[in-house]
């Protein structure tokens, strides 16, 4: 009896929590496709800046951006790591975290000064683990980034780029590629110029003519884009978040599926055993009265 009531009681706790993660897959699921709708809308538009922004710097133009031009010396470096406040999302941020480092120690061996920003309470907690401390951390960034707080970021990035304090700018974080494919990538988005092998691959050049002039709308178009750039990244980290939290979800739920059936089965199991040893009872118990 002590056993079946066991069983009993696990059997419970097993539903409870098949409860729990089947609510969280459908929250990751409603939360991915609005996710998903704003990486999409931003795409296209990050996208087709970038290689306007490429071209015309390989454009002989008399006036040049600081932006897009690279220093003479990389001394100071930025490493900005993307990952997630909450966990149960599988291995997104080990893949993100792991490649970070890589990158981290890479740029230390190359004698560079690393300013490592953090955003997330995962990556925080894994690099504070692995001894390496972060000079700045974000905590605010959830599955809905707004531009208005990534503008904020990216300002400080490009004043900080102009005024020679730092040399490079790299993020690690999760690139949604589609809704079955996300791969932890790092890509350098200061100097801009970078964006030219990676954004576009076409090697034809354009002859453009600039109203009012060149030298205004440079000014104005060359921080839009990095900026259009850092915040697709940050929407793409959060559209992969969704989907690595649903998919483990989903998974926990089958297994939890799968320990039901299993603790239902041994249930049985053990009803049986018991009733037959109780009708045992009774027909020993019917002949000793005989």
């Amino acid at each position: 009896m002590a056993k079946a009531r066991a069983i009993v009681k696990r059997l419970k706790a097993v539903k409870n929590i098949r409860k729990i993660t089947r609510t969280m897959e459908l929250i990751a699921t409603a939360r991915f496709k609005k996710a998903m709708d704003r990486a999409a809308e931003a795409a296209a538009y990050t996208r087709k800046i970038s290689e306007l922004v490429a071209d015309l710097s390989q454009a002989n133009l008399e006036f040049h951006h600081p932006l897009l031009e690279k220093h003479e010396t990389e001394k100071n470096s930025v490493l900005l790591v993307l990952t997630s406040n909450r966990g149960l999302c599988g291995g997104y941020n080990t893949g993100v975290l792991k490649l970070a480092l890589k990158r981290y120690q890479e740029l230390q061996s190359e004698g560079q000064n690393v300013r490592l920003e953090v955003s997330g309470k995962r990556g925080i907690s894994f690099l504070k683990f692995q001894g390496v401390t972060a000079d700045n951390t974000y905590t605010h960034f959830e599955d809905r980034p707004t531009f208005e707080e990534v503008d904020d970021l990216a300002s400080r990035y490009i004043t900080e780029y102009i005024e020679g304090k730092i040399d490079r700018l790299d993020v690690a974080y999760t690139e949604f590629i589609s809704s079955s494919r996300q791969a932890a990538v790092v890509h350098s988005l200061l100097p801009i110029g970078a964006l030219e092998t990676s954004e576009t691959e076409s090697d034809e050049q354009y002859d453009y003519e600039f109203l009012p002039s060149a030298q205004e709308i440079l000014e104005e178009i060359v921080p839009t884009a990095f900026k259009a750039r850092l915040f697709k990244c940050f929407l793409d980290a959060a559209v992969s978040e969704q989907i690595a939290r649903m998919v483990a979800m989903k998974g926990a739920t089958e297994n939890a599926n799968e320990m039901v059936g299993t603790l239902s089965a041994q249930y049985n199991r053990a009803r049986q055993t018991q009733i037959t040893s109780e009708i045992l009872e009774i027909i020993g118990g019917a002949a000793a009265l005989e």
